[in-house]
């Protein structure tokens, strides 16, 4: 259950069009987004970092959002976890292709590229962070180091939003709650304390 309760509709009016957007998007608004509203400075920090490491750059955003959730998994951020699940979802991918993200080392439907990735997405999530000269030198073999910095971005950015929603204890809303049981409980994930009041 939350410690701080996300703030009302009718105290979110200064963030109500891009709510809108998400809405329509997913089907819901992230309750740790009305969280951060309660220090709109924070909010309106977060969506500029946001979109600047997932809608921006050279990067597909699938690989990143596939970075997000093992930078998530290793993480043990539930929240976030099932967040990726349903964005993966809205964006078409099946939940067959979900749950080879656990497999990765030892499914050659992944190319290269994509294991490295995902290598570093995993260490950069564990803590204390795995991540060595080595990780990088496999990235250097089919990114620039701008694409690297992209894909650091992503796992960082995800970074905040595992720190952020497993202090907060952010309640999952009912449509990712749904979608993650439905997905990810084969691989040992449950919402523990994610399932709060609003999450059916």
């Amino acid at each position: 259950m939350a410690h701080i309760d996300p703030l009302p509709p009718e105290d979110l009016t200064e963030f109500q069009p891009l709510f809108e957007q998400m809405e329509k998007m997913a089907g819901f608004v992230p309750n740790s987004l009305k969280t951060m509203a309660r220090r709109p400075a924070i909010l309106k920090g977060y969506f500029a970092l946001a979109n600047g490491v997932m809608m921006d750059g050279e990067v597909d955003l699938q690989l990143k959002r596939m970075a997000a959730l093992m930078a998530s998994t290793a993480s043990g951020c539930r929240y976030c976890q099932a967040h990726m699940a349903i964005f993966s979802k809205v964006m078409g991918v099946s939940a067959e292709s979900l749950m080879k993200i656990y497999q990765f080392e030892l499914d050659d439907s992944f190319t290269d590229a994509e294991k490295a990735v995902l290598r570093l997405a995993r260490d950069a999530g564990s803590v204390p962070n795995a991540v060595t000269a080595e990780h990088f030198a496999e990235l250097g073999e089919f990114f620039s180091d701008d694409q690297i910095v992209e894909i650091v971005g992503a796992i960082s950015l995800f970074g905040f939003l595992n720190r952020w929603n497993d202090t907060m204890g952010t309640d999952l809303e009912e449509a990712p709650l749904q979608v993650a049981s439905e997905t990810l409980a084969n691989v040992g994930w449950r919402a523990g304390k994610h399932a709060g009041a609003d999450a059916g």
